[in-house]
């Protein structure tokens, strides 16, 4: 028995609780796309290379002049048009990213300007690769406690902006995009047949930040830098910790790894991809993969992936969505919701 369905009995019955329920998800993508072929006159690489090593084909890339609030923004339309609510109804806005607008303000607060939002607080979440996760986590949070109605959850990336387009190591990995989902705060049953967000865990440690960075910023360098990483020690930690997250979540709400519906994970690598759902026993067809089409948006990359399940017709209401991510620092971390 978890610890929801103990407190429900030993009250004998059924309690309200608040659940953070998706009422709707949006993507975008920038029209440019850069696929391997053209990657092999950029840098010494081939699609051969590229496809055995990371399963990526093509990405997509941010215009000249196209900011990361303007991907945040579409995508956030499409989910909100999606969803049924009228923007002036959120109260919330959390904006995953790791490549902002500006130092500051916040890249959330001019969405929620352009959008018409004017209540309530928005602001900027930064755990790179995990920052979805983070960002579902901590308007969950507000939501379940009542603070806040209805959140706009938003990962925006423009990472082409960050890459060094001469290291063919990194820069053959990322591309830009962006995602949303509308969650609301409604009441539920408190046992693990609810829908909306069931588990969420996040996690961190530091002691890794210098295996994946950019070499940059405005308090040290006075520049944005380039990203680094050391793909071997990056893969030797991810499918373990990972996996590790994903089974604390799942036992916080006594599902077992069979029992998910549907696997949507951070697009890193489909090394990586691989090895987490062979540790967990995950088989591939409840695995959404964006990877080939998208390579790694980074905080983008889950919603942009719960987008394309939502209009693959992969998502019914009632199924159970894991969702998971790591990222620079290192962090961590999962979600478990019923859709």
């Amino acid at each position: 028995m978890t610890a929801m369905q103990k407190q429900v009995s030993e009250r004998g019955g059924n309690v309200a609780v608040n659940r953070s329920v998706v009422r709707g998800v949006g993507a975008y993508l920038p029209k440019r796309v850069l696929t391997n072929a053209e990657m092999q006159r950029l840098v010494d690489t081939s699609d051969d290379w590229i496809v055995e090593r990371t399963g990526i084909r093509q990405r997509h890339i941010a215009a000249d002049g196209e900011m990361t609030s303007d991907l945040g923004i579409a995508a956030a339309r499409q989910a909100l048009v999606r969803s049924g609510i009228d923007p002036v109804e959120i109260d919330l806005v959390i904006c995953a990213t790791a490549t902002p607008d500006r130092t500051f303000p916040a890249t959330a607060v001019k969405i929620q300007a352009s959008l018409g939002i004017s209540k309530g607080a928005a602001f900027d979440i930064q755990a790179v690769c995990s920052g979805f996760v983070y960002a579902m986590t901590t308007a969950d949070n507000f939501l379940k406690t009542g603070q806040f109605k209805r959140a706009l959850v938003i990962g925006a990336e423009t990472f082409s902006r960050i890459l060094d387009w001469e290291d063919r190591t990194t820069c053959v990995l990322f591309g830009d995009g962006a995602g949303a989902v509308v969650l609301e705060a409604q009441p539920q049953h408190g046992t693990r047949d609810d829908r909306g967000i069931l588990a969420a865990q996040i996690r961190s440690d530091g002691r890794y930040e210098d295996l994946l960075y950019v070499d940059g910023g405005p308090g040290s360098t006075k520049t944005t830098g380039h990203l680094r990483m050391n793909g071997r020690e990056v893969f030797r930690h991810a499918v373990q910790k990972i996996s590790g997250v994903i089974e604390e979540t799942l036992v916080m709400s006594g599902y077992a790894p069979d029992e998910i519906d549907l696997f949507v994970p951070h697009q890193a690598n489909q090394r990586i991809l691989d090895g987490i759902a062979k540790k967990l026993g995950i088989p591939p067809s409840k695995i959404m993969m964006t990877l080939a089409n998208h390579g790694n948006t980074s905080a983008a990359s889950i919603p942009l992936a719960l987008n394309q399940a939502f209009e693959e017709h992969r998502l019914d209401e009632g199924s159970l969505i894991l969702m998971e991510a790591m990222g620079g620092g290192f962090t961590w971390g999962a979600v478990l919701l019923r859709w």
